[in-house]
C-alpha cells in the first residue's frame, strides 16, 4: 500500500496546481473583459486556435486551406 505521506504530498500538489488553473482562467478571462472595448474578442479566440491547429500541420498547411476553402465554398452557398 502506498505510504499515507507520499499520498498527501501529491494530493496537496495536485490541489496547488488546480488552484492555480483557476486562478490563471479568472485572469485570463478579465484580460478577455478589458480588451472587448477594443478588439473582436470572438475573431481573436478563433484566429487562435486557426493558428494553433496549423502550426500542429506543418507542412500540411497547403493542404487544410484547399480543404477549408472548399467546405467554406459549400456552406456560404
Amino acid at each position: 500500500m502506498a505510504n499515507k505521506e507520499v499520498v498527501l504530498e501529491l494530493v496537496e500538489n495536485l490541489i496547488r496546481i488546480e488552484n492555480e488553473k483557476k486562478l490563471l482562467l479568472e485572469e485570463q478571462k478579465d484580460l478577455f473583459t478589458d480588451y472587448r472595448e477594443k478588439l473582436d474578442v470572438k475573431a481573436l479566440k478563433a484566429a487562435m486556435q486557426i493558428a494553433k491547429i496549423k502550426s500542429r500541420l506543418g507542412s500540411s498547411d497547403n493542404e487544410l486551406d484547399d480543404i477549408l476553402n472548399t467546405i467554406e465554398s459549400r456552406l456560404t452557398v
